[in-house]
């Protein structure tokens, strides 16, 4: 039954390469890492820190929540949006996602 089996000649043998393979492999896998996910995360984020630096009372914004008004009044942390005739929120800066156009809010 042994024609079934191959016998491991070379087992007691090192394994071919030591560990420049595995410096080699853990250093690729970190750079997919790096540019896959890392980079354009960091990236993400310092243009929403810049959108949130840019943002100035009357400018049409849409929240996280996706809803849509004009900012009335600014703070450090806080933001208060207009959403209609008579209703204002009030919302943590960071929950601002995007600026609109001028003109896209009608009744605010």
């Amino acid at each position: 039954m042994d024609f079934f089996i191959s016998n491991a000649m070379a087992a007691d043998a090192p394994p071919a390469g030591g560990g420049f393979q595995l410096i080699l492999m853990v250093t690729i896998f970190f750079a997919i890492m790096y540019f896959m996910i890392i980079r354009p995360q960091a990236k993400k984020g310092k243009e929403h820190a810049a959108l949130l630096d840019s943002l100035s009372k009357g400018d049409e914004v849409v929240t996280s929540a996706g809803i849509i008004g004009k900012i009335t009044k600014i703070g450090d942390n806080y933001v208060e949006i207009k959403t209609s005739a008579n209703s204002s929120l009030t919302f943590q800066l960071q929950a601002i996602v995007a600026v609109l156009p001028k003109g896209t809010v009608k009744n605010a």
